[in-house]
């Protein structure tokens, strides 16, 4: 079962949908538009916890040059984002709100494609804290002093000037990777590194690492990347295995087109077909036959949906489905969540 899914308690299925779930502010709600609603939205409309130094990551996003946007400025995007900025290549960089996170569960960082997201960091404060690093280190003419000066407190508390020139760790890359946390873009740099110097061994031994299951639970991309690793050293069976691994996560996650990672896995559009197959009422009803719960056969049918609208980046085309399968679970929440527009 994938990360996002999970047994709930059940509810009759919905003959329709309310209304109130489509209007621009839903009761209760007021409308998000300025920059500085974003920990009220993620308290009021995505209905978790804000991550603490939030705020902190607001003030520093425009000293980098991003835009603060809405957080619901959603259209065209995954769902499941919530944004926070845009840079002026258009790329968003928003918090993932995973639908049935485990508990402690923090909200990643991830920069949002059209196929899904790419995982920037797993929480707020490593991306505070790589961004520090990586400003430390530059000349003094390049450094930008008003980014530590926007962390505040936060910064502080993560990082402070000159901590990495006082630990001698040779390189940036080792550094944030020991004293701040894994990153997917860093692991597989190491990877190419390995092979420019000719050695394999250590090439694999840092991607199965990546795919630990307990470094990014719920993501398919450090599958694809090992799959392309094996498949560089003519492992080819075992690519094929890492890829059809990668697929069982959501396909919104695999870091890549749903395409690139179903060629590796050797799989023509069986996949696709067999899904449109679990998302059609008889599909639904061969489901609840085998003696599914009502509601797991509502959240897995939302999965499939964001699985498929991942492979065009077609989110808003299922979204109202997608929303009516979590009603029908019992998360009218996340319901809420998914179809609230600015």
């Amino acid at each position: 079962m994938k990360v996002g899914g999970g047994v709930v308690f059940g509810v009759p299925r919905a003959a329709n949908f309310p209304t109130v779930l489509f209007s621009r502010c839903k009761p209760n709600f007021r409308c998000y538009s300025s920059s500085s609603d974003h920990v009220s939205f993620i308290k009021d409309v995505a209905v978790t916890q804000p991550p603490e130094h939030l705020n902190h990551l607001l003030k520093m996003l425009p000293v980098r040059g991003e835009q603060i946007i809405s957080p619901g400025a959603k259209q065209g995007l995954l769902p499941l984002a919530i944004p926070l900025s845009k840079n002026n290549s258009g790329s968003v960089t928003a918090l993932l709100r995973w639908p049935t996170a485990p508990a402690g569960m923090e909200m990643p960082v991830v920069e949002v494609r059209k196929y899904g997201v790419w995982l920037l960091a797993k929480n707020v404060d490593q991306y505070i804290h790589r961004i520090l690093v990586e400003e430390d280190i530059k000349s003094s003419q390049e450094k930008n002093d008003e980014l530590f000066f926007a962390s505040a407190d936060a910064g502080e508390k993560l990082y402070k000037k000159g901590d990495f020139a006082a630990s001698q760790i040779s390189s940036i890359d080792i550094y944030l990777l020991k004293k701040v946390g894994l990153f997917p873009d860093i692991l597989e740099r190491k990877v190419e590194q390995h092979f420019d110097r000719g050695d394999q061994v250590s090439a694999l031994v840092t991607g199965e690492f990546y795919t630990k299951k307990e470094h990014f639970p719920g993501f398919g991309r450090p599958f694809v990347f090992n799959a392309e690793v094996l498949l560089k050293v003519g492992r080819n069976a075992e690519a094929k295995d890492s890829a059809r691994v990668a697929l069982k996560s959501p396909w919104w996650t695999l870091g890549c087109e749903y395409q690139e990672a179903a060629n590796l896995a050797q799989w023509e559009d069986e996949q696709i077909e067999y899904i449109k197959e679990k998302v059609t009422e008889e599909g639904r009803r061969e489901d609840l036959k085998k003696g599914k719960e009502p509601a797991q056969v509502a959240l897995d049918e939302a999965a499939f949906l964001l699985d498929l609208a991942s492979v065009e980046g077609t989110w808003d085309d299922s979204l109202v489905r997608i929303a009516e399968c979590y009603k029908e679970a019992g998360l009218d929440d996340i319901a809420k969540f998914l179809v609230y527009r600015d």
